[in-house]
């Protein structure tokens, strides 16, 4: 009877262990399966380019769809009061403005003017171009400030969350500190710092723009990276020795216009989207 009693006691025990053994290996799985990508990788390690302690980021066009966010106000904006507009084009018109409204400030032609002041700028001479009349104040500036309400691209809020747990990430736009921050907190946008060409006097390319917010940053430039859908910007952040990052956005200007995305010696990683961009990066 003792014989049988040890048995069925050893059966027990050795069920028991095997039991615990397999549910301790699917806890433990389940442990690596919910920790955060970061948390289970070498922080030294898996990152494309050693040495990256921030990433500052180009937003319009980048991290928000500013097309199609800007479509989408005007035509709520038009239904609303009974406007008749093509605001497809509208909003192709009025982001053609951008680059000459800037380049007035570079050139003196117009003393320096933020970017809500050159949106409106343009803004008013497409309402006379379209022959949109009627207008309050209040609505100009409404719609002026659609620029504060852009939309996230489907990858920017989840990319730069990951992005975050292993640098510190901030704007680096030609938008203003207030435009900024209204779509950072619109958009649901989690930067550390928002930083502006604002700060500086100047609009990028200017290399002041990315000088200072290295500094800003406590970084010397080739510990910053500029992250960007734009080469002509990443190729002048790397003028003043920032590293640098494309992740292009073939729809930013609709389906009929590509930008160029060849590769290029001055740019050192390649993302698909910034879920793409943080796995390079090891985030």
């Amino acid at each position: 009877m003792k014989q049988d009693d040890d048995h069925n006691i050893d059966a027990s025990g050795r069920r028991d262990f095997l039991l615990g053994g397999v549910a301790g290996l699917a806890l433990a799985g389940l442990a690596v399966a919910s920790t955060p990508a970061a948390a289970q990788q070498d922080p030294s390690a898996c990152t494309a380019v050693p040495g990256v302690e921030a990433l500052v980021f180009d937003v319009f066009g980048t991290v928000v769809d500013w097309r199609g966010s800007i479509i989408r106000e005007g035509q709520i904006f038009g239904l609303q009061r009974g406007l008749k507009v093509d605001w497809v084009k509208f909003a192709d018109d009025w982001r053609a403005g951008y680059q000459p409204a800037m380049q007035k400030v570079r050139s003196g032609q117009i003393p320096w003017t933020n970017i809500d002041g050159l949106h409106r700028m343009i803004l008013d001479g497409l309402l006379e171009k379209y022959d949109i009349k009627g207008l309050s104040e209040a609505d100009i500036d409404h719609l002026n400030r659609a620029w504060h309400r852009l939309s996230p691209w489907s990858d920017s809020v989840v990319g730069l969350h990951r992005l975050k747990g292993r640098f510190v990430i901030a704007t680096l736009s030609n938008g203003n500190v207030s435009l900024l921050v209204n779509m950072a907190k619109n958009a649901g946008l989690p930067w550390d710092t928002v930083l502006s060409a604002e700060l500086t006097g100047h609009y990028k390319p200017d290399p002041e723009v990315y000088q200072t917010a290295a500094r800003l940053l406590g970084r010397p430039p080739e510990k910053v990276m500029m992250v960007a859908a734009h080469k002509g910007d990443l190729i002048a952040a790397k003028g003043v020795g920032l590293k640098t990052a494309l992740v292009p956005r073939p729809l930013e200007f609709g389906p009929d216009r590509r930008e160029d995305v060849s590769p290029d010696p001055r740019i050192d990683v390649y993302g698909t989207d910034f879920v793409d961009l943080a796995r390079k990066l090891g985030a």
